[in-house]
């Protein structure tokens, strides 16, 4: 091969993974995958009979129901993080809440395993931003304050005409002279 020789056209797996990829990149996925993974431990633990040797134990308890009903929510708050992901403020709060709930109530949240997944996933949920689409290279604009020499963006100064409104609300803007300093309360 050499430098010359033209790329391979791509495979149908290659596809398939960057526009997985990509669909990953634009919602909490990991967030979603954590949250579905807890409810699993949490819906197990108390149906399980686990054999040792001849000894069978049961891990049923009387709130089985509950460890269910706990285990299916999570699982549904995971997919939906997946796909809705306007509700991942929501689903991350009710994630850490349901995995506090599950401590008592199922097997000490399916033996911490479901509960640590569910505190994780809920707190990458909340903490979730959607990203802004990259900009493309050579699509810089008058407005960017890029240039090539460093430094040389200190030296811009806004164009006659243009409007800049501040986010700050609070009155205490050096613009208006009052940087909270001199003020009182």
């Amino acid at each position: 091969m050499s430098a010359e020789t033209p790329a391979a056209e791509p495979g149908e797996f290659t596809r398939r993974r960057l526009q997985f990829r990509a669909w990953r990149g634009t919602r909490p996925f990991w967030a979603g995958l954590f949250v579905l993974l807890s409810g699993f431990p949490i819906m197990y633990f108390p149906y399980a009979h686990l054999q040792v040797g001849h000894l069978t134990l049961a891990m049923s308890t009387t709130a089985g129901a509950g460890s269910l009903i706990i285990g299916v929510l999570l699982v549904v708050l995971g997919i939906s993080l997946w796909f809705q992901k306007h509700v991942r403020t929501f689903a991350g709060v009710a994630a850490i809440l349901l995995g506090l709930v599950s401590l008592p109530v199922s097997n000490f949240g399916g033996f911490i395993v479901g509960f640590l997944l569910a505190l994780v996933g809920g707190a990458m949920a909340v903490s979730w931003v959607p990203g802004s689409p990259a900009a493309p290279e050579g699509a810089e604009g008058p407005g960017t304050g890029r240039s090539d020499t460093p430094g040389s963006w200190l030296d811009k100064t806004p164009e006659a005409g243009t409007v800049h409104e501040s986010n700050d609300l609070s009155g205490t803007s050096p613009a208006n002279g009052a940087n909270g300093r001199h003020s009182a309360g």
